[in-house]
């Protein structure tokens, strides 16, 4: 792994600034391939500084109605992994660090030394794999290695000790902290057992913590960013594009203007 990836360097800035780092999810090709480019180039002028594109999924497990709702949208506008090479390209482009959350069958299909390759040449910094374990990985993580690729994988607050250390000693880039049991959505109480979470955490791993699932406001921002290094933000941004299909990307932006306040108030 490159030392001075963008994804390092955005966490080194974020310490420096006393900030957490906010970091947008939006599914790739919602609500078509071109408007999504456009949603995620405002998701970034209005403070987002990283971007997390997701690969809509038939089955996915970890999501909730709102992402859900928005993969069936942008796989019914004919997205493919093809599409989304395109949109990682042109918003890695940006210099926004981008990461690409994918099930781990997607990758299967495409090839994994392939998918590596060619997201590595598009400038992708990182992939999040929700569903991959960590013991089955093997292959994944040496094509990413050979790619100077981050792998980010999710934990939970039922994950044990003994699990925690097993799968944080695997993360790069960041570790992903699930704040709730369940699957992602908003919600009105990001649950305390974050703040819990991500202690357990620091105390066996020096990389970054992001949190995600839940936050959806500026007020959340701020709580979560007192203890962790990142805030994921996904379901508020979709649903400012469902709520505005007639200026879906004004929407997003003041959503993200919102939340870069938040992280940065500690």
């Amino acid at each position: 792994m490159a030392s001075q990836s963008k994804l390092s360097e955005l966490f080194a800035k974020c310490k420096s600034e006393n900030r957490a780092a906010l970091i947008g999810y939006l599914p790739a090709g919602f609500p078509n391939q071109s408007d999504s480019i456009k949603i995620i180039k405002a998701m970034i002028a209005g403070g987002v500084d990283a971007v997390e594109i997701g690969f809509p999924y038939s089955d996915p497990v970890m999501d909730g109605p709102v992402i859900q709702e928005a993969a069936e949208v942008a796989r019914k506008n004919g997205i493919t992994m093809a599409k989304t090479l395109e949109i990682v390209q042109e918003i890695s482009a940006t210099d926004v660090p981008t990461l690409l959350m994918t099930y781990w069958n997607p990758i299967e299909r495409y090839g994994v030394e392939e998918f590596a390759k060619d997201f590595s040449d598009k400038g992708m910094e990182g992939v999040i794999t929700p569903d991959l374990p960590v013991e089955e990985a093997e292959q994944w993580l040496s094509a990413a290695k050979t790619n100077s690729i981050h792998t980010v994988f999710v934990v939970a607050p039922s994950t044990g000790d003994e699990r925690l250390n097993f799968v944080t000693s695997s993360c790069s880039g960041f570790i992903y902290a699930a704040s709730s049991m369940g699957v992602t959505g908003v919600q009105s109480n990001v649950a305390n057992t974050a703040s819990a979470l991500v202690e357990r955490i620091r105390k066996i791993s020096d990389t970054p913590v992001a949190v995600g699932l839940g936050v959806s406001n500026r007020t959340q921002a701020s709580e979560v960013a007192k203890f962790a290094d990142g805030v994921i933000v996904g379901s508020a941004f979709v649903k400012a594009v469902l709520q505005n299909p007639n200026d879906p990307a004004t929407a997003v932006r003041k959503v993200a203007e919102e939340l870069a306040l938040g992280v940065r108030e500690r």
